[in-house]
């Protein structure tokens, strides 16, 4: 006989005997199973009535919206951290509040009103009895707002000038809470049999096997299910729990003890909650939850195994921002669907004609269904009251005609206990078949998805081309190449440019014709640490070979909210002229004076030329400069000046014109002259002659002035010729040979070379 269930995910509700021996035992099969009807999946044993898994999961995950919210925003928005921050932030402040208001809010009160009658009394009696308590609670009001809006807020301080970016990071979070949600949902539900066995869930034995399985078999043909889940047991002979997981069903010993009736309705009420996949809902906003389920599950299990009071106080005080906020956010917003669906079960119950039994178990117990974990303890708390339950189980059973369901027979509240409720039908409990979704939805869907990667790959080609590490390399050898210092300079970081300073100066060197910019540029590598890189470049500059790096630096704006453009952090060069030489210029351009430390001029990257000034005296030899990119500092200049060629002709020709001048005097001592004739006696009549000019030596003082001195071995003669008057009266002819040496200053005046015959 072929078989009636071909779906290997379910096993069939009613198993019809096969003729002969049959195939060999699976030894690995649990005691009591039916025969597995194909191979086993990862996926096996999953409720019937969806097309595949993945409607499966997609149905249980996104039918909790609330819980989903509630979930993602205490966890992904750290709530507990702002809760704790909130009362220490109102605590510490209202403390300050009480000590102000009790001392100083009078203070603060206006003098009209303080001078008004009778109001300024009723003021001055209120502030002094109660403005401790006034200053205290507005204070703590502050404290409190001002803790909450602290952790909310600055995670998402550097978002606010980029509304792109706020909601990109906000996608960004949603989609590490989704697919943690996921992953999670994922995780129990493949890995639901060994997380269930390491639990203490066991296979049944041949016993129970031959007293429950026959009950819950008979349970999904009721209901219309043609497949059961696996059923697995736990030794507890004093609790009657049971639990529906997303493949399996736990049920513990001590419900052997219990009437069929009973057990038959505690199966019904578990195989709905399978059906409708209740735990993939609960196993999604658990996981959107799960850093704070994780810390939760600590305070929870140390109470659970430390029961006493001592040991909840001391707990709670440690965890009080968890606890607080798995109680009155997490939970409150997941328990409305988790009170729909213990109703839809208990519906379920009805639906199989079991409503004695399912009213005997709420009876007898608050609930039937325990949790493992902290998160299962405190979602079982919000279950419905046992006594609305029985409400809705007296009314569903007291329906005349199960034709048409109302949807209010699952509404979860006791608002509407009184209310008649339509009776309850497969459809109407279970809905229509799960579907692949409509042609419409996915065409949405595609478009959509068409949208995103062409929005992708756009924004991708435009962060490659325009806003990549290498980009800012490349537009700023571009731009040096193009002798446009303004460019170089946008595509430096805002501190790099500061340091630049003048950028007329810079600009203007830079568009000179002596300027020579980097060639041949190659940018070999960049090597990039988060937002920080290093760009490695080989150039050819000034005829040699050069290799260089570049530190880059990923700027915190965005172009259009969604580019971060990246700049280069080593700014120009520094250059230093030496002091005292005015007139110096760098590629013709004329740098202004310094002061005694001298002037420090920012260079680009490239060849320049320093010059220095020159005149009718000297002149300083132009200065190579190479500038590599990245370099910090290039040095300084060594501007010396020299004497020109005709600098010592001219300073021999003037000595000589200073001398014959000085010949010519007829007297004994010629004013402002180097020599001089004495004897003791009084000269009637002289005449000079300069048998030999001194040799002189030029030193530079400064570009324009030069000290003229000379050699002692270098001296000069001026020949003597006269008369003198002797003691009688008589003349005596006389010829004396002076040596001497001349001295002075030779500068340039108006352009022409002058010499100032003295000392310095």
């Amino acid at each position: 006989m072929s078989d009636p269930h071909p779906d290997p995910q379910v096993r069939p509700a009613v198993e019809e005997p096969q003729p002969g021996p049959g195939p060999a035992a699976d030894p690995d099969a649990h005691v009591g199973d039916p025969p597995h009807h194909g191979s086993r999946t990862g996926f096996a044993d999953r409720p019937p009535g969806y097309p595949n898994a993945w409607v499966w999961l997609r149905a249980g995950i996104l039918r909790d919206w609330r819980g989903v919210l509630g979930a993602f925003v205490a966890t992904w928005f750290y709530l507990p951290v702002a809760l704790l921050a909130a009362v220490w932030g109102g605590l510490l402040l209202g403390g300050t509040g009480l000590f102000l208001g009790g001392t100083r809010l009078s203070d603060a009160v206006p003098p009209e009103l303080r001078d008004a009658p009778l109001v300024g009394a009723l003021l001055d009696a209120f502030l002094n009895r109660s403005g401790g308590l006034v200053g205290g609670f507005l204070f703590f009001v502050a404290g409190f707002l001002g803790g909450i809006l602290a952790v909310l807020v600055l995670p998402w301080r550097d978002a606010f000038d980029e509304p792109a970016n706020l909601l990109t990071g906000l996608a960004g979070v949603v989609a590490a809470a989704v697919l943690t949600g996921v992953l999670y949902t994922l995780y129990r539900v493949l890995l639901e049999p060994r997380l269930l066995a390491v639990s203490g869930a066991r296979r049944l034995s041949r016993r129970e096997a031959e007293r429950l399985r026959p009950i819950l078999h008979e349970c999904a043909r009721r209901l219309g299910l043609p497949g059961v889940p696996r059923l697995l047991i736990e030794d507890d002979p004093v609790l009657t729990n049971a639990r529906a997981y997303a493949r399996h069903v736990v049920v513990t010993t001590s419900l052997l003890t219990e009437s069929d009736e009973d057990v038959a309705a505690l199966l019904s009420h578990e195989l709905v909650h399978w059906r409708t996949g209740d735990e993939v809902t609960s196993a999604f906003v658990r996981g959107v939850a799960l850093p704070l389920v994780l810390v939760h599950a600590v305070p929870t299990w140390l109470m659970r195994t430390f029961p006493h009071p001592a040991t909840n106080f001391v707990v709670f005080v440690v965890f009080w921002p968890v606890l607080l906020t798995m109680k009155y956010v997490v939970l409150p917003l997941h328990s409305r669907d988790v009170r729909a669906a213990e109703y839809r079960a208990d519906a379920g119950a009805v639906l199989a004609g079991h409503t004695r039994g399912m009213r005997d178990m709420l009876e007898r117990r608050k609930s039937f269904e325990s949790g493992r974990s902290g998160w299962d303890e405190a979602v079982c708390a919000t279950h419905p009251p046992s006594e609305l339950r029985l409400d809705r189980l007296d009314r569903l059973a007291a329906a005349p005609d199960p034709v048409h369901a109302d949807d209010r027979a699952h509404a979860d509240d006791p608002a509407d206990a009184g209310e008649p409720v339509a009776p309850v039908t497969a459809a109407q409990l279970f809905g229509p078949p799960g579907g692949l979704g409509t042609p419409r939805s996915w065409l949405v869907a595609g478009v959509v998805m068409l949208v995103c990667c062409v929005g992708t790959g756009v924004l991708g080609v435009a962060q490659w081309a325009l806003f990549r590490p290498g980009a800012v390399v490349d537009s700023y050898f571009e731009a040096l190449a193009d002798h446009d210092a303004r460019a170089a300079l946008e595509q430096l970081t805002p501190g790099a440019r500061a340091a630049a300073g003048a950028d007329d100066l810079l600009a203007r060197m830079v568009e000179a014709k002596g300027y020579q910019p980097p060639t041949d540029v190659d940018v070999r590598s960049i090597d990039r640490t988060g937002d920080k890189a290093v760009a490695k470049v080989s150039f050819q500059l000034a005829g040699r070979r050069l290799d260089a790096e570049l530190p880059l630096e990923r700027q915190e704006s965005a172009t259009l909210g969604l580019f971060h453009e990246w700049r280069i952090v080593a700014g120009p060069a520094t250059f230093q002229l030496p002091d005292g030489q005015p007139g110096l210029t760098v590629n013709g351009v004329a740098v202004p004076a310094g002061g005694d430390a001298g002037v420090s001029v920012p260079l680009l990257p490239g060849a320049y030329t320093v010059d220095g000034r020159r005149n009718a005296l000297s002149e300083t030899p132009a200065q190579p400069v190479v500038v590599v990119p990245g370099q910090e500092s290039v040095g300084s200049a060594e501007l010396v000046p020299t004497l020109t060629p005709d600098a010592r002709r001219t300073a021999e020709e003037s000595v000589r014109r200073y001398l014959d001048g000085c010949a010519a005097k007829r007297v004994a001592a010629p004013e402002g002259c180097p020599f001089r004739y004495y004897n003791g006696s009084t000269v009637k009549k002289i005449a000079w002659k300069i048998t030999e000019y001194p040799t002189i030596e030029l030193t530079l003082t400064g570009p324009t002035t030069a000290r003229v001195a000379t050699p002692y071995d270098a001296q000069g003669s001026a020949r003597a010729t006269g008369t003198t008057t002797d003691y009688f009266g008589g003349s005596t002819p006389f010829t004396d040979d002076e040596t001497f040496g001349v001295s002075g200053v030779l500068s340039v005046v108006d352009g022409t070379l002058t010499f100032l015959p003295g000392d310095e």
